[in-house]
């Protein structure tokens, strides 16, 4: 390495000196970080002779050792006798953390809360993954404390609502709300091993069930027409059914069939570009308008049902701007009516959605780079809406929506 002084201005008489500047040094480092992470579909994992989840994510050399379990409430009430049954048969140490984790608080205070069950347990830095056993929310949460306790800490995830296991829980960001903006605080951290068992959605809401198929749909529209026609021939049996394969052969078929495309495309979609260094990323579409839409009706709408309203709004777009056919986009309503999914909220006012246009715009770096779909399993960006077409648009889906308003969407419990 050389380094080489700044040029040096000649005297220009007596009465001017020669103004000696330091030799500049500059180091460049360049650098990559090589990452590498599974998404497993993996039954039975509760079942206490299978060592799938005790081994997952740790070297041979360091097994058994010790465990942090965080289970979400809602899951500990369901499944906290198995899962501490289960590291007890495994000779595991362990200690179970339960999070309360809901939309109202995924903020920076639970990620502290969690950090501190981190510290008191003493996690070893490498060999002992925290285990995340819930929804998107709580492994979002766990996610962050591990990237920031002793600046990378490794986990599991364990998705247990269907939106973990096709989208919140398969990629690498992690993130919590702040000052009323969604995932506004995050990091990029993915977990060790994503492990999904199908067996926990018996257990989910039929609600929350069209939450996770409001989040394959999205990936059904701008990337997979065969999974389109799967949600448009069987979704509403996929919601009764739960997803589970032992009411028929055609039906476990079907859900896994579902699953994996669901998973396959979500993944072939963030490899590349796992950091977003690219903004033009067709897994945004439906992420467009609904954080705002998400903030503003929390917690009348989860996420899946936001995104579906910005799904349904983004459709029109695309319709009267001539992409998208009108066949196709009857299509894609109807399948949302199908799913019981909403199209539109009384908190969507084409004011909402202009200010929500504005914030994506500072989220993708002055563009709006915003995806429309041009034919099913298609899409496209585009730069230039205006806030007149959003105008327009909303006073359409409106029509569309007729008078449910939302489709009567209300709370529910994992039964409902």
């Amino acid at each position: 390495m050389t380094v080489q002084p700044e040029s040096m201005p000649e005297a220009m008489g007596p009465c001017l000196r020669t103004v000696v500047a330091p030799p500049r040094r500059t180091w460049q480092v360049s650098t990559s970080k090589s990452v590498t992470y599974e998404v497993v579909l993996s039954p039975g994992l509760l079942n206490s002779s299978n060592p799938t989840l005790a081994a997952a994510g740790v070297p041979r050399k360091a097994q058994p050792g010790r465990r942090l379990v965080v289970v979400d409430a809602t899951v500990h009430a369901l499944y906290g006798a198995r899962i501490r049954r289960y590291f007890t048969r495994q000779a595991i140490e362990h200690e179970v953390c339960v999070v309360d984790a809901h939309e109202s608080v995924k903020s920076m205070e639970t990620v502290f809360e969690i950090a501190a069950s981190m510290d008191a347990f003493e996690v070893s830095r490498r060999h002992e993954p925290v285990i995340a056993i819930g929804g998107g929310v709580l492994t979002d949460l766990v996610g962050l404390a591990a990237s920031l306790y002793r600046r990378s800490t490794p986990y599991i995830r364990v998705p247990t609502t269907l939106i973990g296991m096709v989208d919140a829980g398969i990629g690498a960001k992690t993130g919590v709300n702040f000052r009323q903006h969604k995932n506004r605080l995050g990091t990029y951290h993915p977990s060790a091993v994503t492990l999904i068992d199908q067996e926990f959605l018996a257990s989910l809401s039929r609600r929350h069930l069209r939450n996770g198929l409001a989040e394959i749909l999205k990936m059904a529209i701008v990337k997979d027409a065969a999974l389109f026609d799967h949600l448009e021939a069987h979704g509403p049996r996929l919601v009764e059914e739960r997803m589970q394969s032992s009411h028929s052969a055609d039906g476990a078929k079907t859900a896994e069939e579902v699953m994996a495309r669901a998973i396959h495309s979500m993944l072939e979609e963030l490899q590349p570009n796992l950091w977003e260094h690219e903004l033009r990323r067709l897994v945004d579409f439906g992420h467009s308008f609904s954080p705002a839409i998400e903030m503003a009706a929390l917690p009348r709408l989860l996420h899946g049902e936001a995104v579906c309203i910005d799904m349904a709004f983004s459709a029109v777009l695309a319709h009267r701007r001539g992409l998208l056919d009108r066949r196709d986009l009857a299509r894609i309503v109807h399948v949302m009516d199908s799913l019981r999914l909403p199209t539109w909220h009384p908190f969507c006012t084409p004011e909402l959605m202009a200010r929500g246009l504005a914030d994506t715009v500072k989220h993708r770096d002055g563009e709006q780079l915003l995806p429309l779909p041009d034919r099913m399993g298609h899409a496209r960006f585009v730069n230039d809406v205006s806030h007149a077409e959003l105008d327009t648009a909303m006073a359409v889906l409106l029509d569309i929506s007729g008078s449910t308003s939302a489709l009567a969407v209300t709370s529910g419990n994992r039964g409902a």
